[in-house]
């Protein structure tokens, strides 16, 4: 079996010649201004130099900096301040991390060694036995204890599982603090409770298009669901169905959709081929795809970051993570943007008023000061932010609040659908929502969701840093752009063509089909370069419906036939696909739509993309157990994906399959 990958930075002090950490007086002694260098190579564990590895610099006071290694796998900072810095390199689960209190004028060199099976993509592994713990405390590290801890070892997600005698820098992502050079124990990580908030879903059923030929939904960009599964399974655990959304899941990938002309935000792609998981149905994607824009168009923006900091976000999963993550969004921010803190605990109030990005200093000092404790009064927290937000609202920019918490409320407005009534009249104001999860155990999904759903914004979950660069570096800039909001979807299908439908997932986002033209009705928002997948699986006709739509099947009314079909139905047309979008500002919607005609392909000669989008979707019915789920098996799930899995230039699609294979490797044991 592969060795477990663990997600923690594994950090170590850098000793001087006596073998010691610095003195008090060294501590206390002004910095020396001479600059040095450090400098170092990445290799795997079979000595071959790694390309393209990312390498982070953060200096006490100092702005972040980054750089690749080349391609010999070196990499090198210059003008390195006589501080206390770390070293960086992010690999996947396992980021390994060397810290060191730099004399002036030193030239540092650095080796890391990298785990083969973990080199730059995300690997899942499950523990299914205990490790014996054991932690030196109070005693200094030298340079052969570094080496000999096996990187990349022990339980992924475990934080209690880093190597024994480890230390970490000054605040590490398992939440405890260290000096320079004295290890500390590592704080045991709990086994979550079942505190966890999910709304209940059942799966959407097969329907008659002759009883409702039409199909009308909200379009949904969250992807919290996907990073919470692989949570779930890193932890050795498998999801609750509940936690499960499809749509979600398939969601989280990038597709190669077709990019809207000039003149319009949105472009609306399409196909349909062999269902994988039924062969006698069949499988349409459709596909909404925004235009993105050049980040140097990206307008200025006006982030108010609404923290939880209350007790339970002391976790290392939580806040310290949280923290990490702001770290790197403050190195993206120009001067134009501007960024505030309100932190809500048993009170809210205001830690860092509006300041300018060009002030990155004093924005890294505020996020350094959170501290946890307390209980939570998260309302409070939401008016303040919101009129903080308004209070420095930019024309034509970006303006929105970004809430970062377990979801747990417990002081103050705290029923759901109050805070829900809160968030619906703030949105008004033109100030959109952000909400990202994070951590295990208190986590309450279905508020988070409803929240970011009313308040024209998104649902992201944060289980580790790469995570958290995802959302708030890679997607924090041209993605918070609004392009089109209140974007519903209605698809009217051919009887003569379609016996039955099923929209696979989407259950929280069914909207009533006379919504779709009230404008009055809010639906989900898209940002620049966005897209939204949706899948249907199709009975075509002349096919014998499945069990569920002959023990549905409607008896002889009185008062009506079966309607009579239009000349429109004698063709070659599957369906229409219509799709209603607000300008951000505007209060009127505007109609596209577009005819899906032809014949369908095989499912081997579809698009990569809809058979990975198939695959992503057989995992989540697989995991729900889904009454719909057909011929789905993990092997089969993995085979497709892998066979589907593209250029995949981030890596997505990879780590997607490596959570199957932990998954599969999962239930296996779970039979033993």
């Amino acid at each position: 079996m592969r060795r477990a990958l663990f997600p923690a930075l594994l950090s170590l002090a850098f000793l001087g010649p006596t073998g010691i950490g610095p003195t008090q007086a060294q501590a206390a002694a002004p910095a020396p201004s001479r600059a040095g260098q450090i400098s170092g190579v990445v290799k795997n564990q079979e000595g071959t130099r790694i390309a393209g590895a990312m390498v982070i610099l953060q200096c006490t006071g100092e702005e972040i900096r980054e750089t690749q290694t080349n391609a010999n796998g070196l990499f090198r900072f210059a003008d390195v301040p006589a501080r206390h810095c770390s070293v960086q390199v992010l690999s996947g689960k396992a980021d390994v991390t060397k810290v060191s209190t730099m004399v002036a004028g030193a030239k540092l060199r650095l080796n890391f060694v990298i785990d083969p099976s973990d080199s730059f993509k995300r690997t899942i592994q499950v523990q299914h036995k205990p490790v014996e713990q054991k932690t030196s405390v109070g005693r200094t590290l030298s340079m052969e204890d570094f080496h000999n801890i096996p990187v990349g070892s022990s339980t992924s997600r475990d934080f209690t599982q880093v190597v024994s005698a480890s230390a970490t820098a000054s605040r590490d992502s398992a939440g405890v603090r260290f000096s320079n050079s004295t290890a500390q124990p590592i704080r045991q990580q709990q086994e979550p409770s079942n505190r966890e908030g999910y709304a209940h879903i059942d799966d959407n059923s097969f329907i008659a298009p002759l009883d409702r030929p039409l199909s009308t939904f909200s379009a949904d960009v969250d992807t919290a669901s996907y990073s919470n599964v692989r949570r779930f399974i890193s932890y050795g655990q498998l999801p609750p169905p509940d936690a499960v959304r499809v749509e979600e899941l398939v969601n989280y990938f990038e597709y190669d959709y077709v990019t809207p002309k000039a003149d319009r935000p949105v472009s609306i792609n399409w196909e349909v081929a062999e269902c994988p998981w039924n062969e006698d149905h069949l499988l349409a994607r459709i596909g909404l795809q925004t235009r993105p824009i050049a980040t140097e168009k990206v307008p200025p923006r006006n982030l108010v970051f609404l923290l939880d900091v209350s007790g339970s976000m002391s976790s290392p999963d939580k806040l310290p993570l949280l923290q990490r993550g702001m770290q790197l969004l403050v190195q993206q921010l120009r001067p134009e943007d501007h960024v505030s803190i309100v932190v809500y605990a048993g009170a809210a109030g205001v830690v860092l008023p509006p300041t300018s990005g060009k002030d990155r200093t004093t924005i890294r000092d505020a996020i350094n000061a959170l501290e946890p404790g307390g209980s939570t009064n998260g309302a409070g927290g939401i008016r303040l932010a919101y009129r903080l937000a308004r209070r420095n609202f930019i024309k034509s920019g970006i303006n929105r609040v970004i809430l970062a918490t377990d979801g747990d409320f417990n002081v103050g407005t705290t029923s759901d659908g109050e805070l829900v009534r809160l968030i619906e009249r703030k949105r008004e104001s033109g100030v959109f929502l952000t909400v990202l999860g994070f951590g295990q155990g208190n986590l309450q999904d279905a508020k988070m969701e409803q929240l970011a759903d009313h308040g024209n914004g998104n649902y992201a979950y944060i289980d580790d840093l790469q995570e958290a660069r995802k959302v708030l570096v890679d997607q924090a800039g041209s993605t918070l752009v609004t392009v089109a909001k209140d974007v519903k979807l209605q698809v009217e299908f051919n009887p003569a063509k379609i016996a039955g439908y099923r929209l696979v997932g989407y259950e929280n986002r069914l909207l009533a089909d006379e919504d779709f033209d009230d404008d009055t009705k809010d639906a989900g928002e898209l940002g620049a370069g966005h897209s939204v997948t949706a899948l249907y699986e199709l009975v075509p006709s002349g096919t014998e419906p499945p069990q569920s739509m002959r023990d549905r099947k409607s008896k002889r009314l009185r008062y009506q036939r079966d309607r009579a079909l239009t000349s429109d139905a004698a063709g070659n047309e599957w369906m229409t696909v219509a799709v209603r979008f607000k300008k951000p500002r505007g209060s009127r919607s505007k109609r596209m739509e577009v005819t899906m005609k032809g014949r369908p392909n095989s499912i081997d000669n579809a698009s990569e993309d809809l058979r990975f989008a198939a695959a992503v979707a057989m995992y989540g019915m697989e995991l729900r157990d889904s009454e719909h789920r057909g011929a789905t098996s993990l092997r089969r799930v993995r085979r497709l994906a892998n066979n589907a899995k593209g250029a995949d230039l981030a890596g997505y699609r990879a780590a997607f399959i490596d959570l199957v294979d932990a998954t599969m490797q999962l239930r296996d044991n779970r039979k033993d």
